[in-house]
């Protein structure tokens, strides 16, 4: 809910995807704005940011994990024309992530933020980060 307890727009479309979201604030101080939970696991949390729709990844993504992820994407490529994917969350990353954010790209303006070490050697390796905007921040990300 939002802080004045009607429905946001995010919590819509995470009610819809089965993930924790939160509309969250524009303070800027973190990649997560604050009062926004992030769950223990593999996790999505959505929320707004400048004219940014950003998409939180948390934990491992592979081919057994990827669908909330996946159906959060999809949703915020088809409504928004800037989509963020703050992947400083990320443990782990497979092919099936790689996959998720090449069609994600295809369908909007995709900027990843944020990629952790192992993420990033990923998309080093593949050529992956050729392709995608990677940015080191969601403020970056957001802000291009």
């Amino acid at each position: 809910m939002s802080f004045d307890g009607a429905e946001t727009e995010a919590e819509a479309e995470g009610a819809a995807s089965g993930s924790v979201v939160d509309a969250g604030d524009e303070s800027g101080a973190s990649a997560v704005p604050a009062g926004v939970r992030v769950p223990d696991g593999s996790a999505v949390v959505q929320y707004a940011w400048h004219d940014a729709w950003v998409v939180v990844a948390s934990g491992s993504y592979d081919m057994h994990s990827i669908t909330p992820l996946a159906e959060a994407m999809g949703v915020a490529a088809a409504k928004h024309e800037k989509v963020v994917v703050d992947a400083s969350g990320i443990a782990f990353a497979d092919s099936t992530l790689l996959n998720l954010l090449i069609h994600t790209h295809l369908a909007t303006d995709l900027r990843v933020a944020a990629p952790t070490p192992q993420l990033r050697r990923v998309l080093e390796l593949t050529g992956v980060d050729a392709v995608l905007k990677v940015h080191g921040t969601v403020e970056d990300a957001a802000a291009r």
